[in-house]
């Protein structure tokens, strides 16, 4: 059986080492190296020839859409998979421009990941739901940039965040939250640290004040 070879790219070592032990359980998976910086995943791609990299936007020396872009140019061979955890039109048209011919969020769940990395070296596109939305607006705008609209603190929010945010601002506890959304207490604890970091807040008082503040603790 030939492997698919993969490539990670993440500046966090906690996510890599996640990543690594899922993706290592997969047959059809051979992880050949890992890179923490966009400046050292171009050296590794050189080196190791892989077939997908699996690619963070926010990595130090060169960020994920410019490294997506001259993997693209010097390793047209190479696929990349953004993965990240940003899906607003800064981030998800730079990189489907650059050359991404994925763009996951890391909300994903681990089988629908290994899907869609099998999917990507099959030569199709694989974009999350919401990814996929903005894409289509830019499509429909003939000058091909955003909607207007009125900007929020939480655009940089993914939908599943939001929907943490807005029961933090209903108050329920991260057990209650993750009852509702019928995903574990681990992962509750997950979103709110993604969402506390996004809007640069230090508690989840703060987060609710702030979602409050704008009405999304009475959105459906």
């Amino acid at each position: 059986m030939t492997k698919i070879r993969l490539l990670l790219a993440d500046d966090h070592a906690i996510v890599r080492r996640g990543l690594e032990l899922y993706l290592k359980t997969q047959p059809d998976f051979e992880l050949v190296g890992e890179a923490s910086t966009g400046t050292e995943t171009l050296e590794r791609v050189a080196e190791l020839e892989p077939d997908i990299v699996l690619m963070d936007l926010h990595m130090p020396a060169l960020n994920g859409i410019e490294a997506t872009r001259r993997i693209r140019e010097s390793h047209p061979a190479v696929k990349v998979i953004v993965l990240t955890s940003f899906s607003d039109h800064d981030h998800v048209l730079p990189a489907v421009k650059a050359g991404a011919r994925g763009y996951l969020l890391k909300d994903i769940e681990p089988d629908e990941l290994a899907k869609a990395i099998r999917r990507v070296h099959a030569g199709k596109v694989e974009v999350h739901p919401e990814v996929a939305g903005l894409l289509m607006e830019s499509i429909a705008d003939p000058a091909g940039s955003a909607p207007e609209r009125a900007a929020t603190p939480f655009d940089g929010l993914t939908a599943r965040e939001r929907e943490v945010l807005r029961l933090i601002a209903s108050g329920l506890t991260n057990r209650e939250i993750a009852e509702a959304l019928h995903i574990t207490e681990k992962t509750v604890k997950t979103h709110v640290s993604h969402v506390l970091g996004k809007l640069g807040l230090t508690d989840r008082t703060q987060a609710a004040i702030l979602a409050v503040k704008h009405g999304l603790d009475t959105q459906s």
